[in-house]
């Protein structure tokens, strides 16, 4: 039964149309921001882990840095990655031999 002239039922299914994408967009926010978080945590997880394996310690590139520019001799090189527990491994060009 309508009252009145109907002016209600036109402005009714355009309202609710509105909500019904409101509710629809709200969802895919909630679902997206979820499940981009524990996308981005993941890649994040992952970068860090690339990094440990592929980049040197910061103390190390800091003394490859002091020896490339000349601050430090070959010895003082090995000298202090051993006081820093780092493996030569060869990369100051030298025999590794003291």
């Amino acid at each position: 039964m309508m009252w009145g002239n109907g002016s209600y039922m036109a402005w009714g299914w355009p309202f609710g149309l509105l909500v019904v994408v409101g509710i629809v967009l709200l969802a895919i926010w909630a679902v997206r921001s979820v499940g981009g978080s524990v996308q981005h945590h993941d890649q994040r997880a992952a970068t860090s882990r690339d990094e440990g394996a592929v980049q040197p310690s910061k103390a190390r590139q800091i003394l490859d840095e002091r020896f490339a520019a000349g601050d430090l001799s070959a010895d003082q090189y090995r000298e202090q990655l051993k006081v820093l527990g780092i493996p030569s491994s060869g990369a100051d060009g030298g025999d590794g031999k003291r």
